[in-house]
């Protein structure tokens, strides 16, 4: 339940119990609205194990991005692609991404394994005509550390970043890319208190009344409602529901908060903006 909305030194505050979203426009094109963002996967489930306080927040946000999900394999590495594709459905349907503006992949140099980097240049071709004709105008993925150091995931910003570089020589407007922030091992599996520890942190910034600017680190973090959907969500991948991902929902702080970074195209391929 709601309880209050407002701001605080300038930056947006919105309250969900323990919710909070700090500098969510950092997200957002401000010259095009609605903004188009565009969350970029490597395989059904990675959108409410990391992703889902993040798509939360834009679905509550004041203005009203649409959001758009592409993912770039069946997660088939098991034999079970196409039961995996029905559980993305049902999980994008709890989150609330609309049936049209979501995709799976099955590219045959793009196939879920945990030893295989997937190439950049085959990412790119494969995300430019989603990000063109849909006039993508953020994508958010994985970083390149990809939080667990699967390395499908953290070719993603690569193959991403590899797209925007060659849109910025071919045409008039290419969207900005943004990683999730991978923490160190201790605090990723702090679970409801990483929530609670990240909001007296920006609390307490706001109240020194700093104020946030586009550079400033987008944060998002689940209260419980929210909490709860994304265990839904993940309960529908019930193919995947094996011991671990029990602790996973119960320890995990992306089940709570997101944190957002800029990746800087300008850095260079192999180069980690977080760094």
């Amino acid at each position: 339940m709601v309880t209050k909305n407002k701001r605080v030194g300038g930056w947006r505050q919105r309250r969900y119990d323990l919710g909070y979203d700090f500098n969510t426009d950092a997200l957002s094109e401000q010259t095009v609205s609605p903004s188009r963002i565009l969350l970029l996967t490597a395989h059904p489930d990675d959108e409410c194990f990391f992703f889902a306080p993040t798509i939360l927040a834009l679905r509550r946000s004041s203005s009203s991005p649409e959001i758009f999900s592409l993912c770039l394999s069946s997660g088939n590495a098991d034999g079970l692609g196409e039961r995996r594709k029905g559980e993305l459905v049902r999980s994008l349907d709890i989150l609330g991404v609309e049936k049209d503006n979501r995709w799976v992949i099955d590219h045959p140099q793009l196939q879920d394994n945990i030893t295989q980097e997937w190439d950049a240049e085959i990412i790119a071709e494969v995300l430019r005509p989603f990000v063109i004709e849909h006039h993508i105008t953020s994508v958010l993925t994985f970083d390149t550390k990809g939080i667990s150091l699967h390395p499908n995931h953290f070719s993603l910003p690569l193959g991403a970043s590899y797209l925007i570089k060659s849109l910025s020589s071919s045409h008039t407007y290419v969207p900005r890319l943004f990683s999730l922030v991978t923490v160190p091992v201790l605090p990723k599996y702090a679970g409801l208190s990483s929530a609670i520890l990240t909001r007296l942190g920006v609390i307490s910034q706001a109240f020194l009344a700093f104020e946030p600017t586009v550079d400033s680190l987008p944060v998002f973090i689940s209260g419980i409602p929210d909490y709860l959907t994304t265990v839904r969500a993940i309960l529908a991948h019930d193919s995947q529901m094996v011991w671990f991902r029990y602790l996973y929902m119960s320890f995990s702080r992306y089940m709570w908060v997101n944190e957002w970074v800029e990746f800087k195209t300008q850095e260079g391929l192999g180069q980690d903006p977080l760094i």
